[in-house]
């Protein structure tokens, strides 16, 4: 039986930062009215400590996520595939919705760089939401 929720995929390189501010974003704002993957083409050991505590900052807890890789059975089963400079290392699959966002990575940034890509995210997502019915 397939999901009526759609489902949002955000990728990055690392799956340490970005992927994950905007996975805690949309898991904030939409509950769990939208189904959330993230993963990254090069996971990292772990999520960047300066994205979680940006993220803490505005009451959103990301420290229990884990960096996943990248599977091509995530993107299939994904109605929305946001990437996030991972460029050509991403499966395409026809009948999806890619979207690119061009966001600094919080990678060895710290907290003040790190504030207004999680305020950009935001925005993001609240656009993301509007778009597919989502509450924000």
């Amino acid at each position: 039986m397939t999901s009526s929720k759609p489902s949002v995929l955000f990728v990055c390189v690392h799956n340490a930062g970005r992927s994950q501010m905007a996975a805690g974003w949309l898991r904030h704002l939409a509950g769990d009215t939208v189904e959330i993957r993230s993963a990254g083409s090069e996971p990292a050991d772990q999520i960047n400590p300066v994205a979680v505590a940006a993220m803490a900052e505005v009451g959103i807890d990301i420290v229990a996520e884990h960096p996943k890789k990248l599977e091509p059975e995530a993107v299939e089963a994904s109605d929305i595939v946001i990437t996030m400079g991972c460029g050509d290392t991403c499966p395409f699959f026809p009948g999806k919705r890619y979207e690119d966002w061009k966001l600094d990575d919080p990678a060895g940034q710290d907290l003040d760089a790190v504030r207004p890509i999680r305020d950009d995210i935001r925005t993001r997502i609240e656009k993301l939401l509007t778009e597919i019915g989502g509450t924000v």
